[in-house]
């Protein structure tokens, strides 16, 4: 089978690979789409994200969809021919966060394409069964890899608390956050309103369903009462700003990782009562991801802007390095 691997710095080429084989409790899964995160580019093009260093060669990609090919006698939930996501964490089930079912803080998570774990840019792979999810015939492959990014928005509200018609501020409109808006009106919010500097996003947020949105590289949010806000873009500027327009007793979800530390208005804070809270990877939210993109899969579509064939898959990471084809999500298709 073949296998993207990233061999060095900004080169990625197609290997041949032995095929997996199935063991206890696993499925076996010919892989239809995998989308581009921004960790992979990071690690593409960076070669390490914080103390995270990848030891070449390395298979990167964690949000793929597929169909079952075979599975192991032990496995009763899903079945040969099944159309079905991969969620990428893979947990202990026995540490102290896994029994108290906050599982994404796993001591010992395996984190597919997170050095030095491979990920799923090949043409097959095997999972436990305990991390596949079926996913409807009306969803296609490209779309339901959205599940992943939707998971982190799906989080960050559910840590927000967020209630039916309260108002949502999202700072920055890269994947992760446009998901959000996704996100935010299947939770019910009474109204939407997304920051970013790239006019492009913006209308893009406007079409899936936010009703207000500030290029804030020439706009200054007015309205400071917003019950949540959350910032996914990592930006030390925009986290002090979620500070500002969030209402007394609001909301604050930081998503994005910030590049060094971020001092913070603490004073403000406390003066407002506002909540922050923080929020890593996600936990039981796919089977929720997969229904919002079921209710959503027009606005999804829009988000899916490129789709390169495996042997392209060079050019797919080149692609999603820049930001001048205005592309949101690059999806690779290994077994095209």
């Amino acid at each position: 089978m073949k296998a993207a691997v990233l061999t060095a710095l900004e080169r990625v080429e197609v290997q041949e690979q032995l095929e997996p084989v199935c063991g206890v409790g696993e499925v076996k899964i010919r892989i239809e789409a995998v989308g581009i995160c921004g960790s992979d580019v990071h690690y593409y093009q960076h070669g390490h994200i914080g103390k995270r260093s990848v030891q070449f060669p390395h298979v990167q990609g964690h949000e793929a969809s597929g169909v079952v090919i075979e599975v192991d006698s032990s496995v009763t939930t899903i079945q040969v021919g099944d159309r079905v996501i991969i969620e990428p964490g893979i947990h202990c089930e026995t540490c102290s966060y896994c029994r108290e079912g906050r599982y994404h803080l796993c001591e010992a998570m395996y984190f597919l394409s997170t050095p030095p774990n491979p990920g799923l840019l090949k043409q097959i792979v095997t999972v436990p069964s305990r991390v596949v999810f079926p996913i409807v015939d009306e969803l296609n492959f490209e779309i339901a890899t959205l599940a992943e990014p939707l998971s982190v928005g799906i989080h960050a509200l559910r840590r927000a608390d967020l209630k039916p018609g309260q108002t949502v501020y999202i700072s920055g409109m890269g994947p992760v956050g446009l998901v959000t808006v996704l996100a935010a009106r299947a939770f019910g919010a009474g109204e939407i309103t997304v920051g970013d500097f790239q006019e492009d996003r913006l209308t893009v947020a406007k079409k899936i369903g936010a009703m207000h949105a500030l290029n804030v590289r020439h706009e200054k949010c007015v309205d400071e009462s917003f019950d949540v806000v959350i910032e996914t873009s990592g930006s030390g500027v925009a986290l002090n700003e979620a500070v500002r327009v969030t209402k007394k007793g609001g909301t604050i979800v930081a998503v994005g990782f910030p590049s060094k530390e971020v001092p913070l208005d603490i004073i403000q804070m406390i003066q407002k009562e506002i909540d922050l809270k923080t929020v890593y990877r996600y936990v039981h939210t796919f089977p929720l991801a997969l229904k919002i993109l079921e209710q959503y899969p027009h606005e999804a579509s829009l988000l899916i802007t490129s789709i390169f064939p495996m042997k392209e898959v060079q050019e797919a990471m080149q692609r999603a390095t820049t930001l001048s084809h205005n592309d949101i999500k690059i999806v690779v298709k290994p077994n095209d």
